[in-house]
């Protein structure tokens, strides 16, 4: 049966006990005024249009074909969420009671009355996303000629998409703008009554509460879905914190190709991982309405704050803790405020060691005084690290030592995002509208959204595979697996350092200390503007394949851990008891880790490292 798309006819009435009472009737686009006979008769009476009601419009005089099927909507003003629906002819039929269009009946064979009268939302949300990626009208109008010839000829409305209907999508966006209302609060909240579907959480700022809202297309609900089950799911935070209104949050997942695709974005007010409980239930049991034993393989947080319990609990699954924003800005910032690339690679082993750190609080403590004496000539780079890190070190020394941290691979994916997000969003072009949350909200839902479609699509179809911008070819990692093994120079009795040689300049080769280690460090360009580069990812490959990297920082304090766990049982048998069942569990958790470690998203482990339980 045909797709209605609806006509909205508003009548208010009032009603002393319910106050104001919305009833809105919806009608069939072929109906309720009946043309067929008049497109027979005289030329004059076929080209004279009714003065007002749905006929009076251009272009839908051929479409009124007498169907008679509507329906009532009541609702009150005071429960807005609440409605009536009330069918006042369910069927598609005319006043004869015969069907008037559609595939049963047979006049409208071989005409568009067979179809639906709008093309689907699939093909709209497809139509757009081209046009915002700047694909031209005439390849999109050939792109679905092909597709259609390709599928054996048009069989629905879809396939009678014409250059009038891409024109006028392309109108509509050239038109749409983010601001609904001049106050930014009164335009997200617009925003939020005409995309509802898009809305998983919304908390307006009232009072102590704080702003909150949860963005989720069907689109991304569909890719968390499918990537998300079984798979991996991280947390990008505090995106824009300096230059937003609000900072933001992405969740996105890990895809086919070494790439990420952000499934939900979350704006807040508050930045505080405490408070992520209002939407991340609301989220989950979003997915879950669809697929109740949809359930991740891992969820990796990049902020200490994060209630581990309440996502633990939420999500089923294993947490595990990712350092790509933490290794990010001291990259960047030891580059910025010291010039001395031997003394570069010392303060940052040393800060590893700090995180690292595997006895008590006040320990650490003697390491950063310790840090902060051999390396007082840095001043620059110690008074950022006493104004920015001190305070929120020990948040990041605790985690570590209670979760498992993720490898190289995810950190290059999500670098990869994080840079993309930054060059649409953070351009100077848009400084006078990073105050207003709505253009945010816009740009993500359009643009943004749009990007990672078009890169998924053409992933999976090979269309427009020369007009993409190849995002997953800039994952770090993705180009990393493109660098011949004998391009490498490891000296497995020497593990100081490793050359990787150029792949554009034959002439050229890139130095990596530490090699194998998460704190390895590189001399070339990308790696100096605190990204994670391609050459230190390949070594740490080989350095992993052929076992000759030294145990990994982040395996050790695991691995004592569990240790202490063995080793110190405790006296009181229920106690006892308690400790059994979590070292069960602990098993359990220690070959997931193994088997992510071993599919790459997870610090490799040594064989020492893997505990024998039995």
């Amino acid at each position: 049966m045909a797709i209605l798309n609806i006509l909205c006819i508003d009548i208010l009435l009032m009603d002393i006990s319910l106050q104001y009472l919305v009833m809105k009737m919806y009608w069939c686009s072929y109906g309720p005024e009946d043309y067929r006979d008049s497109e027979s008769n005289l030329s004059d009476s076929a080209n004279s249009k009714p003065s007002s009601g749905k006929g009076s419009r251009p272009g839908r005089r051929h479409m009124m074909r007498g169907c008679l099927c509507h329906f009532t909507v009541k609702r009150l003003y005071t429960r807005p969420l609440l409605a009536l629906i009330i069918y006042n002819q369910r069927n598609h039929v005319d006043k004869s009671g015969a069907p008037c269009h559609g595939t049963r009946d047979r006049d409208s064979v071989g005409t568009r009355a067979m179809y639906a009268p709008r093309i689907s939302d699939e093909l709209r949300q497809k139509i757009m996303s081209l046009l915002y990626v700047g694909i031209s009208l005439d390849d999109i109008v050939q792109h679905h000629s092909d597709v259609v010839q390709g599928n054996g000829g048009p069989h629905n409305r879809d396939h009678f998409l014409t250059r009038n209907d891409v024109r006028n999508m392309g109108r509509v966006i050239r038109n749409s703008s983010h601001e609904l209302h001049v106050d930014d609060g009164s335009s997200v909240k617009m925003w939020v009554q005409r995309h509802q579907k898009h809305v998983f959480f919304f908390q307006e700022n009232l009072g102590s509460q704080s702003f909150v809202i949860g963005l989720q297309t069907d689109w991304q609900l569909q890719q968390m879905l499918r990537y998300g089950h079984n798979g991996y799911i991280a947390t990008h935070s505090s995106f824009g914190l300096k230059k937003l209104k609000y900072p933001l949050c992405s969740l996105p997942v890990f895809g086919s190709s070494h790439n990420v695709i952000p499934v939900a974005w979350v704006i807040a007010s508050s930045y505080d991982g405490q408070n992520a409980h209002k939407w991340i239930g609301a989220l989950v049991g979003r997915i879950r309405t669809r697929d109740p034993r949809w359930r991740p393989n891992a969820f990796l947080v990049d902020d200490p704050t994060f209630d581990i319990s309440v996502i633990r609990t939420t999500f089923q699954c294993r947490i595990c803790l990712s350092l790509w924003h933490v290794r990010r800005s001291w990259i960047k910032n030891l580059y910025k405020k010291c010039c001395n690339f031997d003394v570069q690679r010392e303060m940052f082993k040393t800060l590893g060691r700090i995180l690292y750190c595997m006895r008590g609080w006040p320990c650490v403590v003697d390491e950063i005084e310790e840090f902060m004496q051999i390396f007082i000539d840095q001043s620059m780079f110690v008074d950022y690290f006493r104004t920015c890190w001190l305070p929120r070190i020990e948040l990041w020394v605790s985690a570590i030592r209670t979760l498992p941290v993720a490898s190289q691979e995810p950190y290059a994916a999500i670098e990869s995002y994080y840079l993309m997000m930054k060059a649409k969003l953070l351009k100077e072009l848009h400084s006078n509208t990073w105050s207003r949350v709505d253009w945010l909200i816009h740009t993500l839902t359009t643009e943004i959204h749009s990007l990672y479609w078009f890169e998924q699509f053409t992933l999976e179809t090979e269309y427009f595979r020369n007009t993409r911008d190849g995002s997953s070819a800039n994952n770090s990692w993705y180009r990393a697996v493109h660098i011949p093994d004998v391009d490498v120079l490891l000296d497995e009795e020497n593990l100081q350092l490793a050359k990787v040689i150029s792949q554009t300049d034959r002439t050229v080769a890139y130095t990596v200390w530490n090699p194998g280690s998460e704190f390895s460090i590189c001399d070339c360009t990308w790696f100096r503007m605190g990204n994670l580069c391609k050459h230190v990812i390949k070594v740490a490959m080989l350095c992993k394949i052929r076992q000759v990297a030294r145990p990994l920082l982040a395996t050790q304090v695991y691995r004592q851990a569990l240790v202490n766990l063995m080793q110190n049982p405790p006296d009181d048998p229920i106690v006892l008891d308690h400790a059994i069942f979590h070292l069960t569990r602990l098993q359990q958790e220690v070959k997931g880790l193994v088997d992510m470690s071993n599919s790459g998203m997870l610090l490799p482990l040594t064989q020492g490292d893997k505990l024998n339980f039995d």
